[in-house]
């Protein structure tokens, strides 16, 4: 079963957005927000949490009849 991925959105009260990614290990939070944060304007800063450092899970398929 896959794990659940969470985006977190909150504006402040000047209209600043920042976003917080959950369930997602690695770079790929990064990709997964990048349209995101393109369509909101500048990024101004951007802080990893500890999941970053995570490397990534990979899924692998094994063949076990030698193809």
């Amino acid at each position: 079963m896959a794990k659940r991925r969470e985006i977190q959105f909150t504006i402040d009260d000047d209209g600043n957005v920042s976003l917080q990614v959950k369930g997602l290990e690695g770079a790929d939070c990064e990709a997964l927000t990048r349209d995101i944060e393109e369509a909101l304007g500048v990024v101004t800063s951007r802080e990893r949490t500890s999941e970053y450092y995570i490397p990534a899970q990979t899924e692998e398929t094994i063949s076990l009849d030698g193809e």
